[in-house]
């Protein structure tokens, strides 16, 4: 009996973390970004809601990425970046293998993190793909930038894998390649999900390149947070924004590209090709996007980055992580009814007042983008100097945390 209920246990999780894990992706071709640097952005949607950044440096590369706080060792990564200047990501995909019983392996983290330690460029993934054992067990969509300009998207399965060339004007005309939860390669239909977050960040991204506007912190600010919903044409900030501060109001809150199960929001900033690899930036909202704050990661400094982004013992998850989350209560107070979550207080996260936690972290926020533009331009020129990096790491660690105890009495 107790063998038979650790089954349908198992069996129930299983079937939880596949339906959770609805993450919304991108891989951006440095030809049509503002700077000329390729983008890999990564909204993550999972169970998993606490998360951190964690550093690596046991294997053929260092590397640092998004991992869950309660995964000490780091046995899986979900984005991450490497010192060749590598990054990878994914999204699970849910119609690539329909009728298929071979069985998924659920492994994609450990595949993230192995490609990390292991490989330099876009090819040498590739190469690796040509080469695992068939069936892999996995399924999703994976996309990879490098330090020669490569971005691409491959769509992988149990038997084998696409490819998506975000340089390649035949596949991406606009020069991204861009899914939800499903695969261009597999068949449409209910089994899959992220069909209307998909239209709603290709509208956006449209603009972007039509504007000369890719950049991360577009990314960030605008789409990650972003509450346009495609199907029925709303934007939740302009539907509210005339309502004053302290006036509960709610709406129903599905389908736009931040979800209630979204962890974190991350965007690797990549290099042109030629330039130092060490100039790649990881930019990441850890926590809920919509109650955390952007901060940017550089591998040059080791496990020198901000203490905010790390696991803390005693939280038991990163403290701008446990932040975002203590806050994002406020957005969903609700305590009764089996789709009580379907519902967001939109009055405490933006008001005609500009007291919402969004408008008081985005101020913030916007110092914090504009220094570190300031720096990086300076390093591009004079070099990345350890020691400054390290300096400036402790400013945003400190700006942070002032920034929370400020706005919304939080120590972190």
């Amino acid at each position: 009996m107790k063998k038979i209920l650790f089954i349908l246990l198992f069996l129930v999780a299983i079937f939880h973390a596949k339906q959770s894990n609805s993450c919304t992706i991108a891989v951006i071709s440095g030809k049509y970004t503002k700077d000329g640097r390729p983008l890999l952005w990564k909204n993550r949607d999972t169970w998993a809601l606490k998360n951190q950044i964690k550093y690596f440096d046991t294997a053929k590369y260092k590397y640092m990425g998004l991992v869950n706080s309660g995964d000490s060792l780091g046995k899986s990564l979900w984005i991450g970046m490497n010192e060749k200047g590598f990054a990878i990501m994914n999204s699970n995909s849910y119609n690539l293998t329909i009728g298929d019983t071979t069985g998924h392996s659920g492994l994609e983290g450990h595949l993230i993190k192995y490609a990390l330690e292991n490989f330099a460029t876009v090819q040498e993934f590739q190469n690796y793909l040509d080469q695992l054992p068939k069936p892999t067990g996995l399924e999703g969509n994976f996309g990879v930038i490098d330090g020669q300009g490569g971005a691409v998207l491959f769509e992988l399965g149990f038997n084998s894998y696409e490819k998506f060339d975000a340089n390649d004007p035949k596949i991406a005309p606009f020069g991204y390649v861009l899914r939800g939860n499903y695969s261009f390669s597999g068949p449409y239909g209910e089994e899959s999900s992220g069909y209307i977050r998909y239209n709603t960040v290709n509208e956006l991204f449209y603009q972007a390149a039509a504007t000369n506007n890719f950049t991360a912190q577009f990314i960030m600010q605008n789409v990650t947070r972003g509450l346009k919903h495609s199907l029925v044409k709303t934007d939740l900030y302009e539907q509210y924004a005339n309502v004053p501060e302290n006036n509960p109001t709610y709406t129903f809150f599905q389908d736009f590209i931040p979800r209630k199960s979204s962890a974190s929001a991350c965007v690797v900033q990549g290099v042109q090709k030629g330039e130092n690899p060490e100039f790649a930036i990881l930019w990441t909202a850890v926590g809920f996007p919509l109650t955390s704050m952007v901060v940017p990661t550089w591998l040059k400094a080791e496990n020198d980055f901000p203490e905010i982004l790390k696991a803390n013992l005693k939280l038991k998850d990163s403290p701008i992580c446990n932040a975002a989350l203590t806050l994002k209560a406020q957005l969903f107070p609700i305590r009764w009814g089996k789709f009580a979550s379907d519902y967001i207080n939109i009055n405490a996260l933006t008001n005609a007042d500009k007291t919402g936690i969004r408008q008081k972290i985005q101020v913030d926020e916007m110092l914090i983008f504009s220094e570190t533009y300031k720096k990086i331009d300076l390093w591009r020129k004079n070099g990345l100097k350890k020691e400054e990096l390290k300096e400036f790491n402790r400013w945003l660690n400190s700006f942070v945390k002032d920034s929370y105890k400020k706005n919304f009495n939080l120590d972190i």
